[in-house]
């Protein structure tokens, strides 16, 4: 019996850059999906997972906060990601307004911008720090927990004001 030698296969270690296709991707889904037909206005996922109270907007900020990620692994400055932070605020607390916000959040952009962001000012080549992934997370702390705050405020107040008319 000839014994044939084992093949191994090595993968390369996975890459701790950012993944510009992922990012791109990302802010065309949640902000340029569909196109409104007879206009050139596009809308993404983002303003119609809005639409449904108090899980919608808490989803599309905790999926927005990983454009975060991307660009602190694309080393954009710790200023530029607080930026894209309140870009994801703006989005949730205005989104969050039954009607308003599912209009606000498909004109205002967020991801696109946020992505637009990220690549004007990605390539730094200092490496990241424990620091910066701590700020990070505390960023991404915030953005998802004043989110999450907001959709229940405006949830209470949707259910508080159909109450209301129901009990009148």
């Amino acid at each position: 019996m000839d014994a044939k030698p084992i093949e191994t296969e090595v993968l390369p270690p996975e890459s701790k850059n950012a993944d510009p296709d992922l990012a791109r991707l990302l802010a065309w889904i949640l902000d340029d999906l569909f196109t409104i037909p007879g206009t050139k206005f596009r809308v993404g996922l983002d303003p119609i997972i809005g639409l449904i109270p108090g899980l919608g907007d808490s989803s599309s900020t905790a999926i927005a906060s990983l454009l975060l990620v991307q660009a602190l692994r694309a080393g954009v400055p710790k200023v530029v990601i607080t930026r894209m932070a309140m870009n994801i605020l703006i989005n949730a607390g205005i989104g969050a307004i039954p009607g308003i916000g599912a209009v606000f959040s498909a004109w205002y952009k967020s991801n696109r911008k946020n992505y637009q962001l990220l690549q004007r000012h990605a390539g730094s080549s200092r490496r990241n720090t424990m620091g910066d992934w701590i700020f990070l997370g505390a960023i991404i702390a915030v953005v998802i927990g004043a989110g999450l705050l907001i959709a229940f405020l405006a949830l209470y107040i949707v259910t508080s004001f159909i109450g209301w008319i129901f009990h009148a």
